[in-house]
Order: structure tokens, then sequence, then C-alpha cells
């Protein structure tokens, strides 16, 4: 919960799947780092006396950030290092892949080169890797799912204030399933930057009806009803969005606690058809998907997971009920579109951690 609140300084509650990135790590003496990947065309050489200034369009532009990041906090340069980048987490299906790569990234680096960093070390080398160096104008919650999470547990994170606990999750009762569309949309990041600076320029003309906000996520319904007009309709709708998300989460956290989960699935629905009506960030193939699942009624909840236009919807499955569901959204799916979802069951897990050779 907590759809595209986390740039917005909203509250959101991710979880880590147990799905990920494998990296295997060795170190080298000519003062070179090397990015090859199992998953993604080409490697990558890169002198660490002479790294490129900016991205260029590469999956290794990802790792590269994170490498300048650790190299700033370093007084003299390393020898080098090979990373070689693998894993079973689907790319560009909204399931946080690239924070992933990222994440694993400063793990990496920190282990071969022994810098003693702590977990939220690495998680802010990643954002800073997405943010400043390949672009992508996200928000913090990514990162801080892949790097903190803790097995059982979602993670509830404060975005604006950035604090954080975890949360318990009924992992006997429910399981998390994702059903991917394999629509992968090249508009998804421009789309995505042009949404945060659509919630930007929304709370600045809000804040003048609200002037102690601090961010999208603390403005009142009421002070939007009142400046909708300045807004016009598209700020006024991602907004609306916003707002409304915010007081969803805050109910999706109370059915959680109570055990309730399938309050926390309504509230799921809700963010789907307001990420669809309001965000404008879902598509047919996404919404049949939650349309099929709103038939099931092992289905507790449901929405579309990362920044939309295609990827994935994730769900909470009653357990047991996890081949019934699979199945009906591959027939449902079928009966509109030429091919099928690819649809798996996940467990919340913990978040990254080394693996002896």
């Amino acid at each position: 919960m907590g759809a595209h609140l986390d740039y917005s300084g909203g509250a959101v509650l991710p979880a880590a799947i147990d799905r990920g990135t494998l990296i295997a790590v060795a170190p080298r003496s000519d003062g070179r780092v090397h990015f090859t990947s199992s998953l993604q065309a080409g490697e990558h050489l890169y002198e660490l006396a002479d790294l490129p200034q900016g991205p260029t369009g590469v999956w290794a532009d990802y790792p590269l950030g994170v490498l300048r990041g650790v190299l700033s906090k370093l007084d003299i340069v390393p020898e080098g290092a090979s990373l070689h980048f693998g894993g079973n987490l689907p790319i560009g299906a909204g399931l946080s892949s690239s924070a992933s790569i990222c994440v694993g990234a400063a793990l990496a680096l920190d282990a071969v080169w022994g810098l003693g960093l702590e977990p939220i070390d690495h998680v802010n080398l990643a954002l800073k890797a997405e943010r400043e160096f390949v672009g992508v104008q996200c928000g913090i919650m990514d990162p801080y799912a892949v790097g903190l999470a803790k097995a059982g547990t979602l993670l509830w994170l404060e975005c604006g204030e950035v604090n954080y606990e975890h949360l318990p999750f009924d992992t006997a009762r429910v399981s998390i399933l994702v059903a991917d569309t394999m629509v992968r949309r090249e508009l998804a990041t421009s789309e995505f930057n042009l949404r945060v600076d659509e919630c930007r320029r929304a709370f600045e003309l809000l804040k003048r009806g609200q002037p102690e906000a601090r961010c999208l996520a603390e403005m009142s319904m009421e002070n939007l009803s009142a400046h909708a007009d300045e807004l016009g309709p598209i700020l006024a709708r991602r907004a609306g969005h916003v707002i409304a998300e915010v007081a969803r989460t805050v109910v999706a956290r109370e059915g959680l606690l109570a055990g309730k989960l399938e309050v926390f699935g309504a509230k799921m629905l809700e963010a789907h058809a307001s990420l669809r009506g309001l965000y404008e960030v879902s598509c047919p193939e996404l919404d049949r998907l939650v349309e099929v699942a709103g038939g099931c009624e092992e289905v507790l909840g449901g929405r579309l997971t990362g920044a939309g236009f295609g990827g994935a919807c994730v769900f909470l499955v009653e357990r047991g009920g996890e081949e019934r569901v699979s199945s009906e959204l591959k027939q449902g799916f079928r009966e509109v579109f030429d091919h099928d979802p690819e649809v798996a069951v996940f467990q919340a897990v913990g978040g990254p951690f080394e693996l002896e050779a």
C-alpha cells in the first residue's frame, strides 16, 4: 500500500519477496571494475580513475552510479573488482529490480573492499545512484524495502520523516501472488518523472491554502476542493489520488494490525481504481488482471505494482487458493490478449545477505 506516495512524503507498506538479484563478486588488482550479467546483454569495463560522468543508457548505469557513490566515500581508490549480476527477479515488471541491483551492488562492493558499511548506507547509495546518476526521480520506498526488510513483515515507512518499523504480516493465512502482464513500455520512466513533477507543482499551488504542510501527502481534501480550479484537472486528479491514498494506507495499516486482512485487501482494490482513474498509470492489461481477480473468492485484494504503464499486479490470496487463482488469471487474461501473464507466488522475506562461496 501507499501507491506512488513515497516521493510525495506519504507512508507506504511494502515487503521484500523471495526472488532477487544474485551478485558474484571478486577483487581485481588492475584498477578496473568489470560488470557482466546473465540477464542483460553486454559487459562493461571501467577504469576506476576515469569513470563516466553520466549515464549511457545501458543496464550497467545502475551499479555504475553506486560505484561512483562508494568511491566518493573513500580517501583512496581501491584496486578494482569484478561483479557478475544474475538472479530470478523479473526486470521491468514493477518489482523494484533496479533497487535490488543497486542495493546489491552496494553490498557487494562493501564486502569485496571491506568497507564496513551499514545496511542504511547501502540503501542511501542505491537511492543516490538512481536519482542523481541514472536520473529516475524515484522516492525512497524501493531501496528501503529491499535493504531493510525482515521476514514475515511489512515495512511501515514514513517517507516524509523517514521513520520506519516492521509490522507483522500473517504469512500463514495469505500468499503474495504476482501476475506479470509481460508488457514493457519505454514511456514508463518518462511518465514516472512527469508524475513526480506534477505532484511537485500541485504541492506548490496547494501550499498557499495550507502553508504549514511540508509535502503533498499532508494536504487536506478540503484544501484541494477549495483550489481545484487553480490546479486544473490534471494536477487536481494527481493530488486527489495522493491525498486519498494517504487515508487508505492508514486504514490498511489498522486492518493489518487488527488481523483484518480483508480490510487491507479492500484498500488495495481502491488504490488500483485510483491509480487507473486519477493517477492514470494503469493500462488495459493491468486492469484486466484486477478485474479477473475480483471474481475470485480467494483474492482479498490487489492492485498494479511499481510505476505502472505495464508490468505486474500484486494480489493477496488466501492460502490454498493460489493454484486456482493463477489459473483464473491466465484464462481471463488470455480471453482478451494474445498471451498468458507470468504468475508466481511469493513470501515476505528479509533483506540482502551474503552467501559463502
